[in-house]
């Protein structure tokens, strides 16, 4: 399987950024396993979305979408659960 590339969202950086340490290497963890393989177990698409998925990391989440045709996946945002779908 192909390798994806990975762009993140100045965005969704400082929200990451404004994380406890802890959490921000779990997030990180997460979001490197996305390049070998976008569809991790877990995944959710988000229903109302053509192309936006979800995968958790405790009690964060975060929010990305896939470009098949470029092998680029682009994190959009990063935040607790309660908050990151406003």
């Amino acid at each position: 399987m192909a390798r994806y590339q990975l762009k993140i969202k100045r965005s969704a950086e400082k929200e990451l950024a404004s994380l406890p340490a802890k959490e921000i290497i779990a997030i990180r963890e997460q979001i490197l396993k996305l390049t070998s393989n976008p569809f991790p177990p877990g995944y959710k698409k988000l229903k109302g979305f053509k192309n936006l998925y979800r995968i958790r990391s405790g009690d964060y989440r975060i929010i990305y979408t896939i470009y098949h045709n470029i092998l680029t996946i682009e994190i959009l945002k990063i935040g607790n659960r309660k908050d990151v779908y406003d």
